[in-house]
């Protein structure tokens, strides 16, 4: 799995989102996701939306992924 996969899956699961996907050894992932859908969501929440967004790939192909979440407008 690549950053280009992820960013696409991402996406696909969470509409509107802005994306960036980046990875230094191509086997860990940092992710920042900006999505108006994480209003009054938790840090968990935000969290568990972007997994629930990878489906099953995330537990065999991914072995590492860091998750920053935001609201439009958040720094």
């Amino acid at each position: 799995m690549n950053a280009s996969e992820i960013k696409r899956m991402i996406e696909t699961g969470l509409p509107e989102a802005e994306v960036a996907v980046h990875s230094e050894d191509g086997h860990h992932f940092e992710a920042l996701v900006v999505y108006e859908g994480f209003r009054g969501k938790s840090l968990l929440e935000r969290h568990r939306m972007v997994y629930e967004a990878l489906g099953d790939s995330f537990k065999s192909a991914l072995h590492a992924l860091a998750i920053r979440t935001r609201l439009p407008g958040e720094s």
